[in-house]
Parts: structure tokens; sequence; C-alpha cells
């Protein structure tokens, strides 16, 4: 039976991370302290109510004590200390957190309106975070366009990602497994698909990922290109059964005759698809916003094929 850290508690995700049971810990502490105090103070609120309640309707004050010096020294000083010892147990979690080790594995992170890529130092880009484990990887991360904030509650990684600057975290991923990435920061009408993964792999299997290309073993092409349809954030702008969102939908797209927003109409083939996924604003369609971010050097052009052999299966 997987232990409770394995799965989480009833208030947390799994500790997936080296520095996740530090933050729970935290968390605990902070909760149990509230929790002891309500009950406590609510409980004496009750209990004087009750004790010292009015009996009569002429009944006087009896007792003309101003106040007590040690009670209120009390209620000072204990809270303040409290409140230090949780802000130098806060800080140290921080700046484990913030502060990556020397020789930390490096991976890019790019933000864009709708999707997360991943670009490693051999210059490779991915839709989904593939990680060694027992290894400090450190991100360095940045926005095309708007404010986001990659978020992975596995991991307790948490920071903004901006526009025009760096911002970094690192992890230490403990066991292989899979952990998703959300976005929490509104940016826009996909905001809720902006979503990935972390691939977590023991250290010769990411060897062994980081020598392959194409789609995984025993997918077709358009299986991987469904995949990706939905890895790399086409599902935020783009449906595959005709229904309206911010792009044009992919169903029936292959082979038909596209009325461009300037200019004759154009016949979606290859090229054309290829043209729209590296530099859409090239050529847009009517009736639609030229808002399409470009994914040139974020797709490779093998998933730019399986992408579009997944259209031509949309009939």
């Amino acid at each position: 039976m997987a232990s409770e850290t394995a799965q989480g508690s009833f208030w947390m995700p799994p500790e997936a991370s080296t520095f996740a049971g530090d933050v729970d810990a935290l968390f605990d502490f902070i909760y149990w302290l509230n929790v002891f105090f309500f009950v406590a103070i609510t409980g004496a609120i009750v209990y004087f109510a009750i004790k010292y309640r009015r009996k009569s309707d002429d009944q006087l004050a009896t007792s003309q004590v101003g106040h007590n010096t040690l009670i209120e020294a009390a209620w000072t000083f204990i809270p303040l200390l409290i409140v230090i010892a949780i802000f130098v147990w806060g800080f140290r979690v921080y700046l484990d957190q913030s502060v990556a080790p020397d020789g930390a594995y490096e991976v890019k992170v790019t933000a864009q309106a709708y999707a997360w890529s991943y670009t490693y130092p051999d210059g490779r880009v991915e839709q989904e975070l593939v990680v060694p484990e027992d290894t400090p990887v450190k991100l360095v991360m940045a926005s095309k366009d708007l404010l986001h904030s990659f978020f992975v509650p596995d991991f307790r990684v948490k920071s903004d990602v901006i526009p025009g600057r760096y911002t970094t975290v690192w992890f230490e991923a403990k066991d292989p497994g899979e952990h998703i990435v959300f976005c929490t920061e509104y940016c826009g009408s996909g905001h809720s698909a902006m979503m990935s993964k972390v691939v977590v792999k023991t250290v010769p299997e990411f060897e062994e990922w980081l020598k392959s290309s194409g789609p995984p073993d025993g997918m077709s092409l358009a299986d991987w290109g469904a995949q990706l349809y939905t890895g790399a954030g086409c599902a935020a702008c783009h449906s595959v059964d005709g229904s309206q969102r911010v792009g044009p939908s992919w169903k029936g797209v292959f082979g038909s005759e596209r009325k461009m927003a300037e200019g004759p109409a154009v016949k979606a083939d290859e090229n054309y698809l290829r043209e729209s996924i590296l530099q859409p604003l090239n050529k847009v369609v009517a009736g639609y916003p030229p808002s399409m971010p470009s994914y040139q050097g974020q797709l490779s052009d093998a998933k730019i094929d399986a992408l579009i052999e997944y259209m031509k299966t949309l009939k």
C-alpha cells in the first residue's frame, strides 16, 4: 500500500520534491496553531459569556479591576515569539526554494498564451518538461506576451513568469512519475487550458530520452499529433469538432479552401498548415483576429508533421 506521503494528505497533494516536506511541515504548524487558538479563544468567549452572564436586569458590575499586567504581557510577547519563529522558519524554506544548487540541470521555460514550452541545453524544444529523478533542475523562465505563473503543486513550486525579464525556480524530483503544470495567473480566455506535464524519469531513461526524437514507441504520427494538440496548447484556440473558438476549428481543415482576410483564398494543404504554425500572421483566415503566436523554434519538424497528420484525420 502506498504511503500517505506518496498519495498526498487530506490538505496537500503528494510530496514529490525534496523540499515539499518542509513546505508542508510549515503549513501544518501554522494550520494547527490557528486551530488551537481558534478553539481556545472561542471556548473562552463562550465560557465567560455563560459564567458571567447578567443574572437580573438590575445587576451591577462587581469587579473594578482595570487590567492584569501579567496576562497583558503574556498575550503580547508569546504571539510575538511565535510570529518571529514562523518568519525565521518560512524564510529558511524560501531561501532553500530560491537558490538552486551549483551544477543544477538547466532548462529554459517559455510561456505564451496558452502553452508552455521547454528548451533543453542541446537545443531541443518540448511541450512537456522531462527531467531525471534525484537531480536538481533549475528552470529559467520568461514570457512572450502576458504575465503567467508556473505552478507544480506536487513539487510546491510556484513562480510568476514575466514578459521582458527572467525568473527562476528549482526542484529535485524524488521518484519517477507525472505531475501537472498549471498557469495560476489569469491570462485570457484560454487560461484554464494552459496546462502541461512534468515527466520524471530515472537517470538512464532520461539519458535515453535525450537521444531520441519522434513519437513515443508504438504511437502513430497522427496519434502523437493528437497528444501534441493538447500538450502544445492548440486546444485552447482550435476545436476539433467544428465549434467556434479564438481560432478556426481543425475539423475538415485539411484540403479545404480557406478564405483569407486579405488576398485570394488558399487551399489548406501541408505547406499552408506548416506556414500557419510557423508564421501565422502571413495568412489570416477571414473572421478571426490575427492573434496566434508563432511556434517557430518551439515545435520541431517532426512535431509539425505529427500535427498535420492529425489534422488530416479530422474529416
